[in-house]
This record gives structure tokens, C-alpha cells and sequence, in this order.
């Protein structure tokens, strides 16, 4: 039997999860909460008990209303603890692809999210609040022109996207440490 005691002094961390889903023209899909300035990629906080999978679909169900076809995982990020009592956070970012017949379908829920858009990689800064974009910029001009990430992006976001895009590129999956490659071999997704 457990010793429970000792199982509940352990440190817990937070969870999230997002879809990074793109259409046919290459366009990301973003989402403007009603509780926050900004777009956001479709996804949100993983439930007690819940997988990072099960809580991209669930987050894509309950704010675009579609079951999203995800292709892999694309991303895990550990962020610290931020040290004004906010707990460290695992972010896993799932990727997909997104049709026009599903865009055409999305349903918001009005007391979450105002809006939803598609916008060309290049784009997002302008949309996205600046710790958003500064983490998404970069990784999402990388998709357009994966050798530019290093030359435009600041050195803790490079270090970060250049390895999920490279990731993405071979097929596999991507776990980084504060954005840091903690030097694990990695194995692709399709063997």
C-alpha cells in the first residue's frame, strides 16, 4: 500500500496543453478569450487525471467544437516556477492539420471566446501578446522558413523552437527542459 502521506507532500505541477492546427494554405488557427487580451492557440489546462492528449482534444472540442486530427506531438516545455507562487507548468503542444469544411464548422462557446482567425505564420506578433509571440513567432516563421529561426529569434526562444521544429521536420517528438534540450536520444515518430 501507498504511503500517502508521503505521496501528498510531493511537489505538484501544472499541466496544459494547446493545438497548433494548420489549414491548407498554411495558416494557424488562434483563439481571442473573453477573460484576456490576446490570441491564443486552442487548448488550455490539463484536468485532474487527464492525459496532455485528452486534454488537447477536450480543450479543441470545448472552444472550436471539432474533434481535431492531430498528428503528433510536437513540443513538451517545462517552465520553472515563476516565483510570485505560481507553480512550474509541463506545455504540450500538439500538432494538426485543420479543413475549410471543419474552419466553416467551428463553434465557439460565448462566455470563453469571442473569436477565432487564421493567420499566416509571419503574423502572429501581431496578434498575440508579446510572451506569446515571442515564444510562437519564431516557431511559426520557422514552419515558412525553418533556416530563419536562428537569425531572428533572441537566444532563449531560438533555443526553444529550434528544436521543436526540428522535431517536426523528422518526425518526432521534441521534450525540452525551460526550453533547453536536456541531451536525450530521440526516436522518430513513424519507426
Amino acid at each position: 500500500m501507498p504511503d500517502l502521506a508521503y505521496i501528498a507532500s510531493l511537489p505538484r505541477t501544472r499541466g496544459a496543453a494547446a493545438a497548433l492546427l494548420v489549414d491548407d494554405l498554411g495558416r494557424i488557427v488562434l483563439v481571442k478569450p473573453t477573460y484576456k487580451d490576446g490570441w491564443f492557440l486552442p487548448g488550455g489546462v490539463i484536468e485532474e487525471g487527464e492525459s496532455p492528449l485528452a486534454a488537447c482534444v477536450r480543450e479543441c472540442r470545448e472552444e472550436l467544437g471539432l474533434t481535431p486530427r492531430l498528428s503528433g506531438l510536437v513540443c513538451v516545455d517545462w517552465g520553472p516556477p515563476r516565483g510570485d507562487g505560481v507553480d512550474a507548468v509541463n506545455i504540450f503542444v500538439f500538432a494538426g492539420r485543420i479543413s475549410d469544411a471543419e474552419i466553416a464548422g467551428i463553434t465557439l462557446p460565448p462566455d470563453e471566446l469571442s473569436a477565432h482567425m487564421l493567420v499566416e505564420p509571419e503574423k502572429v506578433p501581431e496578434f498575440a501578446p508579446a510572451h506569446i509571440a515571442r515564444r510562437m513567432g519564431p516557431a511559426l516563421l520557422g514552419m515558412v522558413e525553418p533556416e530563419k529561426v536562428p537569425e531572428f529569434a533572441p537566444a532563449h526562444i531560438a533555443r526553444r523552437m529550434g528544436p521543436a521544429l526540428l522535431g517536426m521536420a523528422e518526425q518526432r517528438a521534441v521534450y525540452l527542459e525551460d526550453g533547453r534540450d536536456p541531451g536525450l536520444p530521440s526516436r522518430a515518430l513513424t519507426s
